[in-house]
């Protein structure tokens, strides 16, 4: 019998975006290198984007633990699977496509192919029930912040207070009823979906809140993709309601820690990305001066209005900084990025911009020429950008977003919060305060959360010693199925 026979045998699923199906297949790395047998249950369509798009699958099979398997997401083969309408779909239509294959797997297999145990990613409540079902212990996985993760608690908490949902007039005022985040947390800093809600909305959310906050404290224990040092105060809350919990993350650097210096470098060179990289971005930053570029990403489910678009445009181009945007696929799906541009503007962009349809973003940050980071202040971007010490100018579009621009501004100040504003003017003088008037005391900030990132992830540090205890915890449950 072999080692891989012997070894416990993790399901991992992850909801099938960007945003989650990359740090989820740096955890399943990071298993395998502890000899963890791995299943990675993913959707075609986004299995079929990383074989195209990516070496993945030969970069695993380095690994004799490591299998792919795949299932429908519910969605036929020409959806665009672009923005939040189509992540809400996706919530709704999952459980259905996904229960038979997961059933098999975890209710119906036998012998080696028996699953230990299942790390479960977020709002997929129905899974549990599975698990439960198969007597399969569950370890909750949560890709957002520590701070979101307690903000969900708060979220339903508000609904049966009465301030969700609230009115417009209220979005500066600072919310009640939400312990360890009322002293800086207004309402336009709440989760993007408690927004303009009605009465039948608020329900859902209700539900949707109280079922993960519900999955949290039921998991066997909880991974956060976040470090003690950088959420401590919010960790603390959680641990309040969980008997576990284990912050490994920035999980990217993480994993670059853990390889050997031959590993490392196929890994910097491989992705997991569902969108082709352009590579020509990194020649165009080799010509620009030490921190000179404002580097502008929006993530993989931002869409803009064709107003915002203009707005943006001539707000980089104002402010007479080097740019490097990322105009995604989903970016110009509702607005032409081609269409007539003033001959003012038309000029600013040749000399000072340079656009890309998906960037190698690890790759970006850390390139001395990047001065700045103008994000949708997604989770993974928000830890990517701490790890290179870039500074942020926050402009989140839902979801998670809004809590971390919050958090990233007002908490740890390694960045300005630019949400609910799209206006040239704003845009321009927030880019100048980020690049110029604040650019020390950001950097300040910046340069020591940074380090106390990479000393997270440094053999005894917070996040390294919380992988090898939960790497421990996933081993001693096949000695316990043994007996």
């Amino acid at each position: 019998m072999d080692q891989h026979s012997l070894a416990p045998h993790v399901l991992i699923f992850p909801f099938p975006a960007q945003g989650h199906v990359t740090p989820m297949l740096n955890l399943a790395e990071l298993l395998c290198l502890a000899n963890v047998k791995i299943t990675f249950l993913n959707t075609i369509h986004n299995q079929q984007c990383l074989t195209k798009h990516t070496d993945i699958e030969a970069r695993l099979a380095r690994y004799p633990g490591f299998r792919f398997k795949t299932i429908s997401d519910g969605h036929p083969d020409d959806h665009p699977r672009l923005g939040g309408d189509w992540l809400r779909e996706m919530l709704q239509t999952l459980p259905s496509s996904a229960k038979p294959q997961l059933r098999e797997i975890l209710v119906n297999a036998t012998g080696i192919d028996k699953v230990t145990c299942f790390l479960l990613d977020g709002w997929m409540s129905f899974a549990r029930d599975l698990a439960k079902e198969a007597k399969v212990p569950v370890i909750a996985v949560r890709f957002g912040s520590a701070c979101f993760t307690w903000s969900i608690k708060c979220t339903s908490e508000l609904i049966e207070a009465g301030e969700i949902p609230f009115k417009d007039d209220k979005m500066d005022q600072l919310v009640k009823n939400a312990p360890g985040i009322d002293s800086f947390f207004r309402y336009r800093d709440l989760p993007g979906y408690s927004r303009n809600l009605d009465t039948s909305s608020c329900q859902y959310i209700q539900d949707m809140s109280t079922s993960e906050v519900q999955a949290i404290e039921e998991a066997q224990s909880v991974v956060i993709n976040t470090f003690e040092e950088l959420e401590g105060p919010f960790l603390s809350l959680i641990r309040s309601h969980c008997s576990r919990v284990y912050t490994i993350g920035p999980l990217h650097a993480h994993l670059n820690y853990r390889l050997s210096p031959k590993e490392t470098t196929l890994s910097k060179n491989s992705s997991s990305n569902l969108w082709e990289i352009d590579r020509s971005c990194i020649s165009w930053l080799d010509q620009k001066p030490d921190k000179s570029v404002v580097y502008v990403s929006f993530g993989s489910s931002t869409m803009l209005t064709k107003d915002q678009l203009i707005e943006l445009r001539a707000g980089l181009v104002q402010s007479k900084k080097y740019f490097l945007w990322v105009v995604s696929p989903n970016l110009i799906t509702k607005c032409d990025i081609n269409s007539p541009i003033q001959d003012d503007l038309l000029e600013g962009i040749k000399e000072r911009g340079y656009m890309v349809g998906w960037a190698p973003q690890e790759e970006v940050l850390a390139h001395r020429a990047i001065g700045g980071f103008m994000t949708h202040s997604g989770w993974n971007s928000t830890l990517e950008s701490i790890v290179a010490g870039v500074p942020m100018l926050c402009w989140p579009y839902f979801g998670d977003q809004q809590v971390n621009s919050r958090f990233v501004s007002e908490v740890s100040r390694i960045g300005l919060d630019m949400k609910d504003s799209c206006n040239r003017t704003i845009v321009k003088n927030m880019i100048n305060d980020l690049m110029e008037r604040k650019k020390d005391e950001l950097q300040g900030s910046m340069s020591k959360t940074s380090n106390l990132a990479k000393k997270s992830i440094s053999e005894g540090g917070s996040s390294y010693s919380n992988l090898n205890h939960l790497i421990e915890e996933i081993k001693g449950m096949i000695k316990k199925e043994e007996h």
